[in-house]
């Protein structure tokens, strides 16, 4: 009855509101057509989609549980209940009550997060070129999730990567479609709804699909953690049950290694073809947690596992899978991360999968994941198992192109100044972006990757960072004639393919034809109201004019969009953050 209730609501809202949740029609390289024609005000827009987050919210039915289940998994494998229910605490809350801060670095114990400082607006004047790498990790947004379910309280502010929540989600970008280039790029500009006198211009990136059957042979080592702090349900057990679905993809075109650590690293399972399927699970479920985490020792052992039983023209990945609280050996961050560095340059990747609270060591393990050419989740349910290892199987292992850089040259006559939303720290100097020699993120199989810039238009007052005095001995920048022109910006990537070391450029432009909030595609505007809902979570001083009952109001018609259970499971948090002390 749920179910039926909020596909009614969607087609109700669609019919009603008018909205066209199909995305733009920007093709990569080309530019919207579309007329400019006036339209109803953002506010009046969202006043008319209250009731239908209301009855969103009201009706929401949780994904199904895959087949299976670990101990105090609860009916809802995402943990969200209704508000008078009493959540299953995994562990101990931290801190005393209030909301913690910032983390700490690497170390022993307890929750461990990088400070974040958010992007500020910078005059386009003073530095016309915003240059940063891709990023496709969502830990952060799982992370979000348990806090909210688990301790029924906000995040510390620097658990929240608003780009890791915004590429959570899938979209229906256009994707490639003449070969040359193993994923497509498109642009998309309309009105900023947290601030309706700004522009919210967007960069899409779409990888090309890969069917199962054509994934490549792959060289898999799952690196696993059974020290003792894995001892706790949502830990190694979760891991085994998550282990156990990518088992059940592998076929004989796939070679399984097990190594585990703890006090000391040891291999549990030599290179077995993917389709003994029972060896492989009786050797996981053979592991049990106990002992100190000696994690460094682990990922020597598995890196040696890698590159012993390399596969050419296949994918060779270590698969870590931990709460990352090394405590004993190698517990510096710098010697880990060169060490990933080094044989991400053997095409030999790294997917960390983060488990657990209390002692997560968020910090590590991103850090590791940027450095080496990974990906990293945080997998704090089966659903989300299923999701990352089952669903979204080919974009976990299978890398399409690496070190992707984007940078984007802003027209002066158009734009005062800009603000990168998220990926504070993917940032990247100008000159990086044409140096072969400097190190940026990889995209998977299949991976949309999404990022948002805020513009203040030119001929708008702004105290934009980057102002600086007039010089003595020479005069201010002169535009060039493709100022003159009406083009907003200009997006340029660079891409290696996953066996060169030379990169690839695309370039593509756009001309803001004026389009409001209201008329932009269904997956713009869902994904402006995610980055919104983590300004609101870090407490970002570019949310004054904005609130939790807003972000619904903008995603709640484009809950039914691609990955619609997680869109709606979207619309639940926010009103779970919403009714939360900050």
């Amino acid at each position: 009855m749920k179910r039926f209730l909020l596909v009614s609501m969607l087609l109700l809202s669609a019919g009603f509101f008018g909205c066209d949740a199909k995305p733009a029609s920007n093709q990569p390289g080309k530019l919207s057509q579309e007329t400019n024609t006036k339209s109803e005000t953002l506010n009046e827009e969202l006043a008319r989609r209250k009731d239908v987050a209301k009855n969103l919210r009201e009706n929401y039915s949780p994904p199904p549980s895959p087949k299976g289940s670990f101990e105090d998994s609860g009916p809802n494998p995402h943990g969200f209940m209704p508000m008078s229910r009493q959540p299953l605490v995994l562990s101990s809350m931290p801190g005393d009550g209030q909301r913690p801060g910032e983390g700490q670095g690497p170390g022993i114990g307890g929750e461990k997060f990088d400070k974040i400082d958010e992007n500020g607006f910078i005059a386009v004047n003073d530095q016309p070129l915003s240059t940063f790498s891709i990023d496709v990790d969502t830990a952060s947004y799982s992370k979000i999730r348990f806090y909210l379910t688990s301790y029924r309280r906000l995040p510390p502010v620097d658990a929240v990567r608003i780009e890791e929540m915004v590429n959570y989600f899938v979209y229906d970008y256009p994707a490639p479609t003449d070969g040359e280039h193993p994923f497509a790029a498109s642009l998309e500009v309309a009105n900023c709804p947290w601030n309706p006198d700004h522009r919210l211009a967007r960069v899409a990136l779409k990888g090309k699909e890969l069917d199962l059957t054509e994934r490549p042979s792959s060289n898999l080592v799952f690196l696993l953690d059974v020290s003792g702090s894995m001892n706790q349900p949502n830990k190694l057990p979760l891991l085994k049950q998550g282990m156990k679905m990518l088992v059940d993809q592998l076929s004989e075109n796939d070679m399984i290694s097990i190594v585990v650590y703890a006090g000391a690293a040891g291999l549990v399972l030599e290179p077995t073809s993917g389709d003994q399927k029972a060896e492989i699970i009786s050797a996981l479920d053979q592991l049990h947690a106990g002992g100190s985490t000696n994690g460094g020792e682990g990922i020597q052992l598995a890196y040696k596992m890698a590159t012993d039983h390399f596969l050419k023209g296949a994918t060779n990945r270590v698969l870590l899978c931990t709460d990352g609280d090394f405590n004993v050996g190698t517990t510096s961050t710098g010697d880990l991360v060169r060490l990933a560095q080094e044989h991400a340059k053997k095409n030999i990747y790294l997917s960390i999968l983060g488990f657990g609270s209390d002692n997560h060591n968020d910090s590590l393990l991103e850090q590791l994941s940027n450095k080496a050419n990974g990906n990293y989740t945080f997998i704090d349910t089966q659903q989300e198992a299923k999701k990352v290892l089952v669903e979204q199987m080919a974009g976990t292992l299978v890398t399409i192109a690496k070190d992707v850089k984007i940078q984007v040259e802003f027209n002066p006559t158009k734009v005062a100044a800009y603000r990168l939303v998220g990926y504070e720290n993917r940032l990247l100097k100008a000159e990086d972006f044409n140096d072969d020699k400097k190190d940026a993120g990889e995209i998977g199989a299949g991976h949309t990757v999404t990022a948002f810039y805020e513009l203040i238009p030119f001929g708008t007052e702004t105290t934009a960072n980057g102002k600086i005095d007039d010089l003595k001995y020479q005069t201010e920048r002169v535009p060039s004639e493709a100022a003159q022109s009406d083009e907003l910006l200009t997006l340029k990537l660079r891409y290696k393919q996953p066996d060169s070391d030379t990169s690839t450029l695309m370039t593509s432009t756009i001309v803001d034809d004026g389009k409001d909030f209201a008329k932009a595609s269904g997956d713009f505007q869902f994904a402006a109201a995610v980055a919104m809902f983590g300004m609101l979570l870090r407490d970002s001083e570019q949310t004054q004019k904005t609130s939790y009952a807003a972000i619904e109001e903008i995603a709640a018609p484009y809950a039914g969009g691609p990955g619609a259970s997680y869109r709606a499971e979207f619309l639940e948090m926010v009103h779970q953050a919403e009714g939360l002390p900050k």
